[in-house]
């Protein structure tokens, strides 16, 4: 099956397989959270990205070889709903940015600062610090040695713009300016995107939308 990224809360799992690295998204709770679990194909070696919600699902769906770590894209409280349960289940490691790292009610085991390397076995990810949803919002990104980049944004990048950042001029200013810098001006337009809500997307199809997004303030 040719991967899609449209899951729904209570559906199935759609998985993207890379030469590497498999990529498994679910939804999860009352906000329609996306959960990643990454698998390093070499060593089967797992990491999850945003324990959202619904333990019980994140727990079936990464099965009986557990995780090594978590990562928590950013404090806000949708996004770490069931991290306790799936730390205290699996023994994981806790990642998320040191900015935000008080504002999660879980301990951090490794904070997170801009440029950091996270390993899933063999597989590196180079986290970027996107300030303006919150202070230490990470992405996450795979520069794929056999294609494109694909880059995990939480809730800073979406289809159709940037995260919110509440009427805050100064938030929305910086934010669009660490995505643009730190996103789209070194990364190609192939690259695959994994929002923290909703559909993926692209670089290349959200690229032509930046002077909008910018006009509009948000």
């Amino acid at each position: 099956m040719t991967y899609s990224g449209r899951v729904t809360v209570g559906g199935p799992a759609d998985v993207h397989e890379l030469k590497d690295l498999m990529i498994t998204k679910v939804a999860v709770g009352p906000m329609d959270n996306n959960a990643y679990l990454l698998r390093c194909r070499a060593t089967d070696e797992q990491l999850l990205i945003d324990a959202a919600n619904d333990a019980e699902a994140l727990l079936g769906t990464i099965g009986d070889d557990g995780i090594a770590s978590v990562v928590t894209t950013h404090r806000h409280g949708d996004h770490w709903q069931a991290l306790a349960e799936v730390v205290a289940a699996t023994g994981a490691r806790t990642h998320a940015g040191r900015e935000d790292a008080e504002g999660i009610p879980v301990p951090t085991d490794v904070p997170v600062d801009d440029g950091d390397i996270i390993r899933v076995g063999r597989v590196e990810l180079t986290a970027r610090r996107l300030v303006g949803h919150t202070p230490g919002s990470i992405a996450l990104v795979y520069d794929d040695p056999h294609g494109h980049p694909h880059v995990f944004t939480g809730d800073c990048l979406f289809p159709g713009g940037v995260g919110n950042t509440h009427k805050d001029p100064k938030a929305f200013a910086r934010l669009i300016h660490d995505v643009e810098t730190k996103i789209f001006d070194v990364l190609p337009d192939e690259t695959w995107v994994y929002p923290g809500h909703g559909d993926d997307t692209t670089l290349g199809a959200e690229r032509p939308h930046l002077p909008e997004w910018r006009a509009r303030g948000w």
